[in-house]
């Protein structure tokens, strides 16, 4: 029998303390099957709400080894701090869900931080940060069949293509089935697309220019047998005046990448504020820059991203 008790605690708690990890750990070994109830009880809410705009929190990086942020090499390392983080991001105004993989949206599922939110799982997590085989990019988390039957909103995947590397064909193979599977059962599927080259050091870099996002944009748009369910997420290019023309490039909604925005947090601000006036953009999607701030005040840079909405 579930400890009602303990699971109601961890929803107070939130995360917060050592406690509501701990039984987190404990429902999880004792009661797994808790997760799939709290995904059945989970009150939902229509992807876009009367406002048509959306602003999701993303926390999917951990499953591919990308724990850094800025110079801080394992920053999301800490379960704990970073459930607390999510915890304190969609309790903010604005907020309209996550995007995570299956373990930190289960932890949230228990905790009860799901509810009226959109919950986006996030698809393939192969490519694993510095690896060899980083753009085959298989896929290792959500299935469309596991968002269908936890009763989540949409899925996202990462689409990263580099002209010299055979395992970019791989996944843009698979990538087109996995839309293919989504739009079959009516789900969104939200494509993060980039064009990269990996340089002398063995580094991946991604091509922020006009250029190389607009043909991402191209590329992404036409895959699978429907883009009825598609929706793109894409990034504020190198010359943030060349957005408008990029965004010419499909009739696809579009949520904005955040991204890793450095020291110059506020510059990025600004960049996001010009860029969401365009018609095709619906919203953002934004991860690290929001959840580990250089000033640490989560709730401040979360209320000014919604601002920008």
């Amino acid at each position: 029998m579930i400890d009602n008790r303990a699971t109601a605690r961890v929803a107070d708690e939130c995360g917060a303390t050592a406690r509501g990890v701990a039984d987190l750990v404990r429902i999880r070994a004792r009661h797994p099957e808790a997760i799939a109830e709290a995904a059945a009880r989970r009150a939902r809410r229509p992807l876009l709400d009367g406002t048509g705009r959306l602003m999701i929190v993303a926390a999917d990086h951990p499953a591919r080894g990308a724990l850094g942020v800025g110079d801080r090499t394992m920053a999301m390392a800490s379960r704990a701090d970073l459930l607390e983080r999510l915890c304190l991001a969609l309790s903010r105004p604005g907020v309209d869900g996550v995007l995570a993989t299956a373990d930190i949206l289960d932890d949230l599922l228990l905790l009860g931080a799901l509810d009226h939110k959109v919950v986006m799982g996030s698809m393939n997590r192969g490519g694993l940060q510095g690896s060899s085989f980083e753009l085959d990019d298989r896929f290792t988390g959500h299935r469309p069949q596991d968002i269908e039957r936890l009763g989540f909103d949409a899925g996202k995947l990462l689409l990263r293509i580099d002209y010299d590397d055979p395992g970019s064909l791989n996944t843009l193979q698979s990538t087109a089935r996995v839309i293919d599977e989504m739009a079959e059962r009516r789900l969104p599927v939200f494509i993060e697309p980039f064009l990269c080259r990996r340089h002398e050091d063995g580094t991946l870099r991604n091509d922020l220019g006009a250029e190389a996002v607009t043909k991402s944009i191209a590329i992404a748009s036409g895959l699978g047998g429907s883009s009825a369910y598609t929706w793109l997420t894409v990034p504020v290019t190198e010359n943030p005046d060349d957005m408008a023309r990029v965004m010419e490039t499909s009739t696809l909604p579009a949520v904005l990448l955040g991204g890793d925005v450095g020291d110059d947090q506020e510059g990025a601000y600004e960049k996001w504020r010009a860029a969401l006036q365009l018609p095709t953009l619906e919203g953002l999607v934004v991860g690290r820059s929001l959840l580990y701030p250089a000033d640490g005040d989560v709730a401040a840079a979360v209320d000014t991203a919604v601002g920008l909405l």
